[in-house]
């Protein structure tokens, strides 16, 4: 067989279809939006050639965390607030795999908030995408750590009366932070643009996504949906360019530089006009797996020492 048709059968037994990433019939509600990240993830793995025996999802717990299971990859549906030491944990153990992490609010700002800060810290070379809709969904409807003051759930009958918090602004107060992003699911062109940037950085790539949930906080962002003057569309040539017929629709844009990092936390801090772009990628932060292997020889002697010195220290001798 001929170079030429050897290259051929590669270049064919390479090429994916949207239906290579495709696992089970979502059963998410109508108008859900994790159905629209899934969507883009599924393109995303399809356009970048991803190989589904070497990507992997892994979730914690709540509605945005079935998403592994709709993906015909590799996946890990953990344990609540749980997932980002899961996915660290498959990184350092093979770090030639494509992870991705998919948690909610709850999932991540509450129950797995200390994970969640020394993930940013450690900077491993992870796409974490927060599906943040402002309540507990799974659990049917209880105040999330982003519900907005007011929010009448089954655990704030009256109304919540804390402010919400503010996952960009957190992520950008983290030492070693290296690339934060927003985006809306009624956006599916810049939510595949930005999904697709944050998997293209080498290190961890946080991208908060704001989700409706129709079925317990379905208003939550009609206002933004429906007037789109109320979106800030950033752009730049490190950023994402906002395409020609967005821009007809969305005409509140601004040029950011995203290596700012003080800018970026100004925008962070505005929920209205809700900011859509990349805020802040320091592509020069080191990870953490590079880091720890960096001077390391890794030898079958070098590993065989290192266990025996371990084993002595529990060796009773005669």
């Amino acid at each position: 067989m001929s170079t030429a048709t050897i290259c051929l059968h590669h270049l064919l037994e390479e090429h994916r279809e949207l239906e290579d990433y495709q696992g089970g019939v979502p059963r998410w509600c109508k108008g859900c939006g994790d159905n629209a990240i899934l969507a883009a993830v599924q393109r995303l793995c399809r356009d970048e050639g991803l190989r589904p025996e070497k990507t992997v999802f892994v979730s914690g717990i709540g509605c945005s965390s079935r998403l592994p299971h709709y993906m015909r990859t590799y996946g890990f549906h953990g344990i609540h607030g749980r997932a980002l030491p899961i996915a660290e944990g498959i990184k350092l153990a093979r770090p030639d795999l494509h992870v991705f992490v998919n948690t909610g609010d709850g999932d991540c700002c509450s129950i797995g908030a200390a994970h969640w800060i020394h993930a940013i810290r450690y900077n491993m070379n992870l796409t974490v995408l927060l599906h943040d809709n402002h309540i507990y969904g799974l659990t049917k409807k209880q105040a999330s750590p982003t519900s907005p003051v007011g929010t009448k759930s089954n655990t704030t009958p009256r109304g919540s009366y804390l402010d919400a918090m503010s996952p960009l602004t957190v992520t950008l107060g983290v030492q070693n932070a290296s690339f934060v992003a927003q985006a809306v699911d009624w956006i599916p062109e810049s939510l595949f643009q930005i999904i697709t940037a944050a998997f293209r950085h080498r290190g961890l790539s946080f991208v908060r996504v704001l989700q409706r949930c129709p079925e317990f906080v379905g208003n939550m962002f009609e206002p933004w949906v429906h007037d789109p003057q109320r979106m800030l569309m950033l752009t730049h040539e490190d950023g994402i360019k906002v395409s020609p017929a967005l821009q007809k629709i969305y005409r509140n844009q601004v040029e950011h530089d995203p290596s700012n990092i003080d800018r970026a936390r100004e925008i962070a801090s505005s929920d209205d006009p809700i900011p859509v772009g990349i805020l802040y990628r320091n592509p020069e932060v080191p990870c953490y797996e590079d880091l720890r292997r960096a001077g390391m020889l890794r030898t079958a002697g070098s590993i065989r020492s290192t266990l025996e010195s371990e084993f002595d220290k529990f060796t009773v001798w005669p």
